[in-house]
């Protein structure tokens, strides 16, 4: 089959994926991200450097419910239906604990390789999803910002396109610099149309004797479509993989995310195990915008998140390369104290931080949050994000925070082991 049949084929049956979007589309296909590694092989990028994983809960996850304040009693005067009884949660101290799904977690910060910083949030926060995704991704609470903390890393390093790497839809502003960019990676495998088959891709993917470069090379498109096909399938339901949420799942909302954080994940795991010289990763969970029933929709979530992670992160232990990531999970904010009448909560502010790893002090940081000084309603932040921004900069990335968060001097936290 000749290239051009080949495209014909491609574009009248509707076949997308990783491979393909590679083709054409000007996004990293997954496979030509795992062809990077042969750079660290040859020694044109630097082995064994510390890698970043941002894992954004899109939707406003509710913090008090996560990490329950369950001996305080305006904790249960604020939300009596949704508020956890102290012999539910799984206590992390005399005073809070993690909510009764995260026993994953709960076995991480036993380890002491999860911290939790308490009360994070920014000045004059703002309740838009989307303004203050923008805030936490830029790191500029007072003025917009055209690029993301990340992506002024990526211009000052003159980083190349794979360095910062998202497994999500689109790119998110994080990875965004004036001249350089992150890439953006497909992770859906395959998804054909009625009447054509996993078989119907992989003969194209045949390639034949003398051919040109280009047709061998549009030829290797269609055998990574179906590769990559199988690894989402065992990503997804593998023996080592996470469960997905009873029920099939919680299908993300309009306010951004996808609910295939344990593929996103596995994905990463592979690039890292295979050498790939990424530093920063971008997954995600959608889903958070709790405003009604909000005890079994954000159970079901958080079950997802807890074995997402805890199992990337043991996965990642098995290996030098995978003691050198470090995970930082984050939601854009969190809810307000008090329940509404639909039995969920309100778009907030403050909320906690995660940072998980091999290389990070577990524990907990900072001051949570009164539930009684209140502003109109919401929690006080009692840390500022850029602080946690800026420390994983200096310690994970080997930038300067002063230099990427728009002149604010972070507040450094020893929360992870400088490489």
């Amino acid at each position: 089959m000749d290239a051009l049949t080949r495209r014909r084929f491609l574009i009248s049956s509707g076949v997308l994926g990783g491979g393909a979007l590679a083709a054409g589309a000007g996004v990293l296909g997954f496979f030509d991200l795992l062809r990077t590694a042969e750079k660290t092989a040859s020694g044109d990028a630097q082995p064994g450097r510390p890698a970043l994983v941002l894992v954004t809960l899109y939707g406003g996850n509710d913090g008090l419910n996560t990490v329950v304040p369950y001996l305080d009693p305006a904790y249960h005067s604020a939300r009596p239906e949704l508020a956890y009884a102290p012999e539910d949660v799984l206590h992390l101290d005399g005073a809070l604990g993690l909510n009764p799904v995260l026993r994953g977690m709960k076995r991480l910060w036993d380890a002491k390789r999860l911290a939790i910083m308490l009360g994070v949030g920014y000045p004059q926060p703002d309740r838009s999803h989307f303004k203050s995704m923008d805030i936490w991704q830029t790191a500029s609470p007072g003025s917009p910002a055209p690029t993301g903390w990340v992506g002024r890393w990526l211009d000052a390093t003159k980083a190349s396109t794979e360095t910062a790497v998202s497994f999500e839809p689109v790119l998110p502003p994080v990875l965004v610099g004036k001249t350089h960019f992150g890439a953006c990676v497909s992770y859906r495998g395959l998804i054909l149309p009625p009447g054509v088959t996993p078989d119907n891709v992989s003969a194209l993917g045949r390639t034949e004797p003398g051919e040109p470069e280009m047709q061998a090379r549009a030829a290797a498109t269609y055998a990574d479509l179906i590769t990559m096909n199988r690894l989402v399938r065992e990503s997804a339901g593998g023996p080592d993989a996470p469960s997905s949420a009873p029920g099939g799942g919680v299908p993300a909302t309009g306010t951004g995310g996808d609910n295939a954080l344990a593929t996103q994940l596995a994905l990463v795991a592979r690039c890292v195990e295979t050498g790939v010289p990424t530093r920063v990763y971008s997954v995600s969970l959608g889903g958070f915008d709790t405003h009604a029933g909000e005890r079994v929709w954000q159970e079901a979530l958080l079950r997802q998140l807890d074995e997402a992670l805890t199992g990337f992160v043991d996965r990642m232990a098995r290996t030098e390369a995978g003691r050198r990531v470090t995970v930082l999970v984050y939601s854009e904010f969190g809810r307000r104290v008090r329940a509404n009448a639909s039995d969920g909560t309100d778009h907030g502010t403050a909320g906690p931080v995660f940072v998980l790893g091999h290389g990070v002090t577990g524990g907990c940081y900072g001051e949570q949050p009164s539930l009684t000084d209140l502003d109109d309603g919401d929690l006080k932040a009692t840390m500022d994000f850029r602080d946690i921004f800026g420390t994983v900069l200096a310690s994970v990335l080997q930038g300067d925070p002063d230099r990427y968060l728009g002149g604010y001097r972070a507040q450094l936290l020893p929360i992870v082991t400088a490489d």
